[in-house]
């Protein structure tokens, strides 16, 4: 039995969760709060084999609960599970303990193959977040999420709706207050997602298809 506790600051959310696993016989959600310093203390008593935290919460987020819960509970699994895509965002929940990273609009069954992969001591990463990690995780046991259509990210669709428009790398991260090298990596993984062959393609599939944002 996979006994797991969740915390997300979105009801609506936990009921889903919790609706979907309400007959599974091999998993079960023992406790679900709104927040990370709530998330410490529902651990610390039922002490489950895996949690599910969302990053942005209130009172503690979720990198600093996963910090503490690893260093009371090293031998319990995390499963971060938010809408942050940014590198920065994945980073600091690996290096807090996480060994399992899922974007919200993943969907259920997505959740269930990481839940599953995590709990047996694997590494599971989102498909739309993968490959920017891929480099560091060489030597683990890694599994990566398949899906059966291109889902770009919502800071994806950002950056392909201003190349639509003519705006450089630079040009669109001064738009986006981020880093010109995050664009760049941003316009790679877009490129490998839809399966094109450089950065011109990109530009014409940006235009041509008149992408729906």
């Amino acid at each position: 039995m996979i006994t797991i506790a969740m915390a997300e600051d979105h009801q609506m959310l936990i009921d889903g969760v919790k609706s979907f696993f309400e007959y599974d016989d091999e998993i079960s959600i023992i406790g679900a709060v709104n927040n990370g310093e709530d998330l410490v203390k529902l651990v610390s008593l039922k002490q489950p084999k895996l949690v599910i935290t969302d990053i942005r919460m209130p009172r503690m987020d979720g990198i600093e609960a996963t910090k503490i819960i690893k260093s009371k509970f090293p031998h319990i699994r995390v499963l971060a599970m938010t809408m942050f895509d940014q590198p920065e965002a994945i980073k600091q929940m690996l290096d807090a303990g996480a060994t399992g990273y899922l974007l919200k609009n993943s969907g259920i069954k997505m959740l269930l193959k990481a839940i599953v992969a995590v709990s047996n001591g694997e590494t599971f990463f989102d498909p739309n977040v993968a490959f920017n990690f891929m480099n560091n995780y060489i030597d683990k046991n890694v599994i990566i999420g398949k899906t059966e259509k291109v889902i770009l990210s919502n800071r994806e669709k950002e950056i392909l709706q201003l190349i639509a428009t003519g705006k450089t790398s630079k040009e669109i991260a001064d738009v986006l207050f981020i880093a010109k090298t995050t664009v760049d990596t941003h316009r790679k993984n877009m490129i490998r997602k839809l399966n094109l062959s450089n950065g011109n393609e990109l530009i014409k599939y940006a235009i041509d298809k008149k992408y729906q944002f």
